[in-house]
């Protein structure tokens, strides 16, 4: 059975990751990141990797005393690429050897990961990497816009997490 997106599993996922965050007065994704790793017991390590293959812009790693986010150089919204990394971490996503994945994308996946188009579950045999894909971006996104938004106001993810709730 092929799982399908959900943005309530997003949310869901983004509040607790906010959450950890608030607890720890985060204000940078890099901060998060350490946060929720402590919360959860496991280390994550960020680390600037220019050995990623093709266009890969970021990975994770899964090691078995720590997680690895490894970002390639010179990229332009950085912040992006480590929430997304992130989403795939929280949602304790498989994966697959960086060597395999560019060997066996679809032009499907490629195309949904261009936004040229919408992969709907059930369009092909990447259905779950594309639900892992829509889950760690739609994750990134909604991080991304809750922490950025607490930046400008100066506050923690809590306060603007009530302010949220109050439709501000």
């Amino acid at each position: 059975m092929t799982r399908s997106r959900s943005l309530r599993r997003v949310s869901t996922a983004v509040d607790a990751v906010a959450d950890v965050a608030a607890e720890a007065e985060a204000v940078e994704i890099a901060d998060a990141v350490a946060a929720f790793a402590q919360a959860r017991g496991r280390s994550i390590v960020i680390e600037w990797s220019p050995r990623l293959a093709g266009a890969v812009c970021g990975q994770r790693r899964e090691y078995d005393d720590r997680d690895v986010i490894a970002l390639a150089p010179g990229l332009p919204d950085p912040e992006r690429t480590l929430a997304h990394e992130l989403g795939h971490i929280v949602f304790g996503h498989r994966g697959v050897q960086a060597r395999d994945a560019l060997l066996e994308v679809s032009d499907d996946l490629i195309a949904y990961m261009l936004n040229e188009r919408r992969l709907e579950a059930g369009d092909s045999a990447d259905d779950e990497a594309a639900v892992d894909e829509w889950e760690a971006e739609t994750f990134a996104s909604l991080f991304l816009a809750r922490v950025k938004t607490m930046r400008g106001r100066g506050h923690t993810v809590s306060v603007l997490r009530y302010d949220e709730a109050l439709g501000r």
